[in-house]
């Protein structure tokens, strides 16, 4: 279907309450994927510490992983022409495995 046969769009009412919208503070994200969904997990973790916790927890249909990558590098596109580009620096690997392909972000 192209642009030109996209049906109109719906008006979503989305609510948003105070608790949600103060958000969580995450440094590292792990990708997990199964053949129908994909999790990703938000974790805090401190400098010096050994444990951290998961903050937060996404699952999404592969197709939604795709539009949310999508819209991921259409917004740093955005920022980058406005900011100048960020620096994508290394990070030390973390060994984590959960039992399925990983990858960090």
């Amino acid at each position: 279907m192209d642009e030109k046969n996209l049906p109109d769009p719906v008006n979503i009412n989305i609510e948003l309450s105070e608790e949600v919208a103060e958000g969580i503070y995450s440094n590292l994200a792990i990708i997990t994927h199964s053949t129908s969904e994909f999790v990703i997990d938000f974790i805090r973790i401190m400098p010096g510490v050994s444990k951290a916790k998961v903050k937060s927890r996404i699952v999404l249909t592969p197709q939604h992983a795709k539009r949310l990558m999508k819209a991921l590098k259409d917004n740093m596109a955005k920022f980058e022409s406005v900011n100048g580009p960020v620096q994508d620096t290394e990070v030390t690997p973390i060994p984590m495995n959960f039992g399925g392909p990983t990858a960090k972000a």
